[in-house]
């Protein structure tokens, strides 16, 4: 066992000074008392090299905007920078996302999706591609959500999915028939979406009808 010379205790495990007054121990040091999670810190090394990477991309490209006055062919008014910092805002926050302890398949899924379609409809509105974003691109995205959150669903025995796949079919319904209203005539990928989610329900009723109950009583208190 380690000991402190000026705190006069024992200090168990590997440490080399000490952790009340900061000085040198004396003695031999024990086994750790806690296991070191190698992998989590590989995690971080790679986390930080990327978000180093991240800003470092984010600055040339504001000095190339602001300061040089490189501007993309075609939109000679876009301060293409500022796109930029939300794209790799979106890739930042889906990072943490992965990373974050105690975050389900889910809710990781969810979170990118959902991130990707607001970076995506801000870029389509500046660059003018809105129309086949919103006929076709949020449409996509969203079953493609769904979908694997009912993949998910069939296989989670902890019931921690149903939520997200109910919540993203309730999403994909909601907006169908907003676009059904709207419109004069329904895009394909709109009605492709709508009856990917009703079909998904029903099988999610069919296959997993107890976990659809239970989470519907526990969201609606009924």
């Amino acid at each position: 066992m380690r000991r402190c010379p000026y705190c006069k205790v024992g200090i168990v495990g590997d440490l080399v000074k000490c952790p009340l007054c900061q000085s040198k121990l004396t003695g031999t040091g024990e086994d750790p008392c806690y296991p070191k999670f190698e992998a989590q810190k590989k995690r971080s090394i790679i986390y930080k090299i990327q978000l180093f990477l991240a800003w470092m991309l984010l600055i040339v490209g504001i000095g190339l905007d602001f300061m040089v006055g490189l501007r993309l062919p075609g939109y000679p008014k876009l301060h293409w920078s500022l796109l930029l910092a939300l794209w790799l805002m979106v890739v930042e926050f889906g990072i943490m996302r992965q990373f974050k302890p105690g975050t389900g398949s889910a809710g990781k899924v969810t979170m990118l999706v959902l991130l990707t379609i607001a970076g995506w409809c801000v870029t389509a509105y500046f660059f003018g591609f809105m129309k086949i974003t919103v006929d076709l691109v949020i449409p996509s995205a969203l079953a493609a959500m769904i979908t694997a959150h009912f993949v998910l669903a069939m296989i989670d025995r902890n019931g921690n999915t149903m939520a997200h796949l109910l919540a993203g079919l309730l999403l994909a319904v909601v907006s169908g028939v907003i676009c059904y209203f709207t419109k004069t005539k329904m895009p394909l990928a709109w009605a492709v979406c709508l009856m990917v989610s009703v079909v998904l329900f029903a099988g999610a009723v069919i296959f997993r009808g107890r976990a659809v109950a239970a989470e519907l009583r526990r969201r609606f208190h009924i």
